[in-house]
């Protein structure tokens, strides 16, 4: 199977995944679920791990009885994992984005229209952009990388980033803690996550239609 055929099936199935790194791995898998975060909210070239998904299968493992995961744990280790995940994100834009961007190799793992999205996303939004962009799967990768690029000041960055990533931790664990093993829901978990990704992944499309829309009104011009 091809790589993006199993990451797919990783994120449908991630509940499963995630109950086998537990009983392989016990308490590695926090290890694994902080790398996992880190890697997503840090490295510009990975957009598409699935943080929502996980951090919802994440939390509705941990409400299980006698469960390794622990709610509060989850959410302390996670939320550390995405606040330095940016804030490397944000030291790679600030000494290095231009050069990565121009880089023949990684230009080629970087989304060209999805940067643009994300540029004009926190043109329009400033601070608030790095809370907001947490909920959002491939914006919430590269708005930490242009804050460094357009040298934003960094307190003002880490006040944003700390607060952001804490609450998208809180809510992903704590909706999957609270509704994640209801029965309808655990009968139809890959539906759920689907779900979950459709959601976050909406704004995306409207903005890209309602830049379509913008470009075909200018050429009539």
């Amino acid at each position: 199977m091809s790589i993006i055929g199993d990451l797919i099936s990783f994120i449908l199935h991630i509940d499963a995944h995630l109950t086998t790194l537990v009983n392989d791995y016990g308490l590695l898998v926090y290890i694994i679920l902080f790398a996992i975060v880190f890697i997503e909210t840090g490295i510009v070239i990975f957009p598409f791990l699935p943080g929502d998904s996980l951090l919802f299968a994440a939390g509705a493992l941990s409400a299980l009885s006698g469960s390794t995961l622990n709610w509060f744990l989850l959410i302390i280790i996670m939320g550390v994992a995405a606040v330095l995940g940016d804030s490397l994100n944000y030291y790679l834009g600030s000494k290095l984005g231009n050069n990565m961007l121009k880089h023949k190799r990684l230009k080629k793992f970087i989304d060209g229209k999805r940067m643009r999205q994300a540029e004009l996303f926190f043109e329009k939004n400033g601070g608030k952009a790095i809370m907001i962009g947490r909920f959002i799967p491939f914006i919430r990768t590269f708005i930490p990388f242009i804050a460094g690029m357009s040298k934003m000041n960094y307190t003002h960055f880490i006040l944003y980033n700390i607060i952001g990533g804490f609450i998208w931790v809180f809510i992903g664990v704590g909706s999957g803690y609270l509704f994640g093993n209801i029965p309808i829901i655990k009968e139809h978990f890959s539906l759920v996550v689907l779900l979950i990704v459709a959601v976050s992944v909406v704004p995306i499309i409207v903005s890209y239609f309602k830049s379509r829309k913008s470009d075909s009104g200018d050429k009539t011009i």
